[in-house]
């Protein structure tokens, strides 16, 4: 547990429940597993999960998730989380909390050339969804901004990693032109574990909580986080991003991998094996 993570267990959460939701409240109660930093998730009955901030920088994504998913859903071709109830701060708890229908998948380890279409197809329906007042994307800005910690990364982990094939290759995603077209909905943290598959077929896309409108190259990070090469490549021509948005992609994939890597080395193994991939296969030459 990193500094300022709330610790939340059972026991909170079915008081949360009892008092606010008694209808759910004698239901099972379990925790979910989880590579996640940012909720707590407790699988309620069959058909549910509460789902919890734990750093105060999650807190704000319920009332986004609220406004913004109701919206979205009916436009995507696999389902996305459905709140149900609203939590409001209660017994030491102090932020809103929720509980969603449960989504059947498990996060998926590799993803061959169906997953690679399926989660492209998401991608093009969730750019066509109306961007009228849609918030900014928490990864949705110019790379620019990260150029300070990225290269600090590249430094730190020089050894560990190519830093020189790193470094060309965040430099070549710097060079690539910026996004200038229309406002486009982003996910904008498709990693693993927020993917729910079902063998090689995406089954759900969770955890909406950077969501936003931005530059359509931070949703193209699952190309080096997940998929092996093949699928990249059909990922690549389902999707058809132009040159510059594919290169400052992989720039973002490697960007967020640096970062990630030593900041969870010792304390979310599975995220820290998952930058190891990004890195490894965003900076390997392109066929």
């Amino acid at each position: 547990m990193h500094v300022g993570e709330l610790a939340v267990d059972v026991g909170l959460v079915r008081r949360l429940l009892a008092g606010q939701f008694p209808r759910w409240a004698d239901l099972d109660l379990t925790p979910v597993a989880s590579t996640g930093t940012v909720n707590a998730l407790f699988r309620l009955g069959d058909e549910l999960v509460v789902r919890l901030p734990r750093v105060p920088w999650g807190v704000s994504d319920v009332a986004k998730e609220h406004r913004w998913l109701p919206r979205l859903a009916p436009l995507l071709p696999v389902p996305v989380p459905e709140v149900l109830g609203r939590g409001e701060p209660a017994d030491h708890y102090p932020w809103p909390w929720s509980v969603c229908r449960w989504l059947d998948g498990q996060p998926p380890r590799t993803g061959g050339e169906a997953l690679a279409r399926d989660l492209a197809g998401f991608l093009a329906a969730l750019r066509r969804a109306d961007p009228e007042g849609a918030p900014d994307a928490h990864r949705g800005g110019p790379l620019r901004d990260l150029d300070a910690p990225t290269r600090e990364a590249i430094r730190a982990l020089r050894g560990e990693i190519d830093a020189d094939a790193a470094t060309a290759v965040w430099e070549q995603a710097l060079a690539a032109p910026a996004w200038t077209g229309a406002p486009v909905w982003v996910h904008a943290d498709l990693m693993p574990g927020n993917l729910l598959a079902s063998g090689d077929r995406l089954t759900a896309v969770i955890d909406f909580g950077t969501a936003g409108v931005g530059d359509p190259a931070c949703d193209l990070i699952a190309a080096w986080y997940l998929l092996t090469p093949s699928a990249r490549e059909a990922f690549r021509a389902a999707l058809a991003p132009d040159e510059a948005t594919w290169t400052r992609g992989r720039g973002r994939a490697l960007s967020m991998a640096l970062i990630q890597l030593p900041y969870y080395r010792d304390t979310n193994p599975a995220i820290a094996a998952q930058a190891r991939r990004a890195i490894r296969e965003s900076t390997a030459p392109e066929s």
